[in-house]
């Protein structure tokens, strides 16, 4: 008996790992070969191609297509159809699957409704990527990113604020306390 929930008109393929705890929901397809860490949930119409890893608690919402390449670290937010991409310059005629870019979305990264992330791009620990946005370019750790093409507009906490930054180059979540340090560019956690 599986360890998973699965409704009825998701198509699961041999040869997938699914860990425990994980929802599958209506019209989506796992394919051979991909990883689907523990405590996942994988919205409406969601397909997760050959060879893709999700970490722990990875929610992709409805419509997202994750493609060869892709891999998702834990805690991982893919929000309404957005878009990854796996080939640079795609035509119909010419077959290019040797050809798959590698994209990592590290741990507690977001990804907002309707973006795109271009193959080969990777996106920092805690990211957000706004709604809408063209991601053509790595993404730091805790950087937010929005427009398109994406330009960094701030930084955000592992909670999903913007973090305003005292002269001194630090700031605090406002939510969960946490203290950051914005140096050379690049935000870290204190402590």
């Amino acid at each position: 008996m599986a360890d998973y929930t699965a409704h009825p008109t998701a198509v699961i393929d041999e040869g997938c790992t699914i860990g425990k705890g994980v929802r599958i929901w209506h019209f989506s397809h796992i394919m051979p070969g991909c990883v689907i860490g523990e405590n996942c949930n994988i919205g409406q119409n969601v397909v997760i191609s050959p060879e893709v890893k999700l970490g722990r608690n990875v929610k992709v919402q409805n419509n997202v297509s994750i493609y060869t390449g892709v891999e998702c670290e834990d805690d991982v937010f893919l929000g309404p159809s957005m878009v990854f991409t796996n080939v640079i310059n795609p035509r119909s005629a010419v077959v290019r699957r040797g050809e798959y870019l590698r994209t990592l979305v590290k741990t507690g990264a977001s990804i907002g409704a309707n973006a795109t992330i271009v193959c080969g791009h990777d996106i920092g620990r805690f990211a957000f990527i706004g709604a809408g946005a063209v991601v053509t370019k790595e993404v730091p750790d805790y950087a937010l990113v929005v427009g398109n093409p994406a330009r960094q507009t701030g930084w955000m906490s592992e909670f999903g604020h913007k973090l305003k930054f005292d002269a001194k180059g630090e700031a605090t979540c406002p939510e969960g306390g946490q203290r950051y340090k914005l140096e050379n560019g690049r935000v870290s956690r204190i402590g």
